[in-house]
């Protein structure tokens, strides 16, 4: 079941539920999009009807940040947990690990795909991580031909937002995989070049304040919340 905020589709499934919907989408032969909807996206989908389109056209839009889940109270929905890009991203990888499915990871800078892989392959036992490339090659028909010929079913693309998005978008048909994530800067993270949020932090979806206290000089894209929420009682 999929809820509107502020005309922006974002689903309601927990991490298992989208597992199990993601994997049936594998053995069916379709193609799946998972886009991860804070309130930021939502707030620059308000004056960029492309990337409005853009995000209502994924498969399953995820409440990555706690401004969906507060938006989504207000709103009288039901909508109570957050499904991070990161960790949609590492269920997936447990459950590919599980169920045998061939995972490739396209973006990021030279080396940090090989990485990330490294350390999946030391926490999830197993997994088949059937390819990488770096965000840097450019000759659509290596990328292309890198992706098919790994026969991978499922491909995290960390190119940044809305570039990863609209790089899904338009290849999706061409390419094997049948399930498809933008994951921005997860690599960096799994990698351990990027620090994560502790765990206190991300218990309560407070990444934001950790990443306010880290850098303060972030303070105005925090207003993004408030402004975000004011909107979402108006309408």
């Amino acid at each position: 079941m999929k809820e509107n905020i502020l005309g922006v589709d974002v689903c309601g499934d927990t991490y298992e539920q989208l597992a199990d919907k993601l994997l049936e989408d594998i053995e069916h032969g379709r193609k799946s999009f998972i886009v991860a909807i804070n309130p930021e996206k939502i707030m620059k989908a308000q004056q960029d009807e492309e990337l409005n389109h853009l995000l209502n056209q994924a498969t399953y839009q995820i409440p990555d940040g706690i401004g969906i889940i507060l938006a989504s109270m207000l709103k009288g929905g039901k909508i109570r947990k957050r499904v991070t890009g990161i960790d949609m991203m590492l269920h997936l990888c447990k459950e590919a690990a599980i169920h045998q499915k061939k995972v490739f990871l396209y973006g990021a800078k030279p080396g940090i795909a090989d990485e990330a892989k490294s350390k999946l392959e030391e926490m999830y036992p197993g997994i088949q991580i059937v390819g990488t490339l770096d965000g840097y090659e450019k000759d659509e028909q290596v990328i292309e031909a890198r992706i098919n010929e790994s026969k991978a079913e499922i491909i995290f693309v960390a190119l940044g937002s809305p570039t990863q998005e609209n790089w899904i978008i338009s290849h999706k048909d061409k390419l094997s995989p049948s399930v498809y994530q933008g994951v921005g800067g997860s690599f960096d993270v799994i990698s351990g070049r990027l620090n994560r949020a502790p765990a206190f932090f991300q218990r309560f979806g407070l990444e934001w304040l950790y990443r306010l206290l880290k850098e303060p000089w972030r303070w105005k894209r925090q207003l993004v919340l408030p402004k975000f929420l004011i909107k979402v009682l108006k309408g």
